[in-house]
């Protein structure tokens, strides 16, 4: 009776081996696409001959694909491709002169419809749940009429409009909330929109002038890069400048609670954040400050590098990704190995290179 107790028990444990091997044995996942896992850079384009277009470059650097848009759905974007925002399986492409927003299926690209309903200059969008958020210049004559407009992302159709003040730029949202930068279309703003959603009551922050890019520190702290503007007299000619700042505000008071001032005729445009660094460009140089610095760095991290007019840029996994725009031939993408600060890799971008995402 021992025997056979003990031969059931081998043959019961010997069982959960071979099921737990079975189960850490997983067969790999299908790739979702040919445009997973890789790197997505989207140009403007410059005029209606030369559209806006997406280049793919897979992770190892193997593959490099210009034009994937227009490749998989045999079809041009138009002028200007602003922007490209990545959320769940799809990826939402803001063209601002054909006031369209075309969505595809990030991996494949593979185009599942557009939205054009009551978009006037549209710039980003961000999306919460079923709704799209989609900042609006409005017309190019009129300051008073720049609007967010709230899109259903199933259907594609508009809801409603959200009047903010003028040029909103960036959107993203947090706590209930979004927040809107607004850098001033064709003339200059100073203002960070906050957007309840509950009862879409708007309120707003000032910051230095000609704020854009931003980032959320924390749950409860948000980062904004402020350009600071140049003054000009009736003939165009410099006369002073407006001081630019990269400020960190505090959501739950809505106040700047700490700021890295820039001095006069400095004028910061890129910025991005890894492992608690700070990323900012300034002209042909890169500079790199803890998360929670209050004055500027020193010492560029990248100084005057040659050939690269750092049109847009994006850090990730030891990586510095600089775009060298050019509105008349291919751009450029230049990586840099941020353990030596080395330049590793070069690879053709799309006309008017602006933007780098990680699919």
């Amino acid at each position: 009776m021992k025997k056979i107790n003990f031969i059931f028990k081998t043959l019961f444990f010997a069982s959960i081996l071979v099921l737990v091997s079975c189960s850490d044995d997983t067969e790999p996942q299908e790739p979702r696409g040919d445009y997973e896992n890789g790197i997505l850079i989207s140009g403007e384009g410059a005029s209606a001959a030369a559209g806006g277009t997406i280049s793919f470059i897979s992770n190892d650097y193997a593959t490099v694909e210009s034009k994937i848009y227009n490749k998989v759905n045999g079809a041009d974007l138009g002028v200007f491709l602003q922007s490209m925002t990545l959320e769940g399986d799809n990826a939402y492409i803001v063209v601002d002169n054909q006031n369209t927003i075309s969505v595809v299926n990030r991996y494949t690209f593979q185009e599942l419809g557009k939205i054009t309903e009551e978009l006037l200059k549209p710039r980003y969008i961000t999306v919460v749940g079923n709704r799209g958020y989609v900042t609006n210049w409005g017309s190019t004559s009129d300051e008073t009429d720049d609007f967010i407009a709230v899109v259903d992302i199933n259907t594609f159709e508009f809801i409603e409009k959200i009047s903010v003040g003028n040029g909103p730029e960036r959107i993203a949202f947090n706590g209930g909330k979004l927040y809107v930068t607004h850098k001033g279309a064709f003339t200059n703003n100073n203002i960070v929109s906050v957007i309840n959603l509950s009862n879409n009551e708007v309120s707003t922050i000032t910051v230095k002038d000609r704020p854009d890019e931003m980032f959320f520190k924390s749950s409860t702290e948000l980062v904004v890069l402020s350009e600071g503007r140049t003054l000009y007299d009736s003939n165009f000619n410099v006369i002073g400048h407006t001081q630019a700042g990269i400020a960190t505000i505090n959501l739950q008071t809505n106040e700047v609670t700490s700021e890295i001032e820039f001095t006069e005729g400095v004028h910061p445009s890129l910025i991005d954040a890894l492992n608690g660094e700070l990323y900012y460009s300034i002209s042909n140089d890169v500079y790199k400050v803890g998360i929670n610095a209050t004055m500027p760095a020193t010492d560029a991290l990248l100084s005057d590098v040659a050939d690269i007019s750092f049109y847009g840029m994006a850090v990730k996994n030891g990586k510095l990704y600089a775009l060298d725009a050019s509105f008349s031939d291919i751009s450029k993408v230049n990586i840099f190995d941020l353990s030596s600060n080395e330049k590793t890799n070069t690879f053709d971008a799309p006309l008017g290179a602006s933007k780098i995402y990680f699919n």
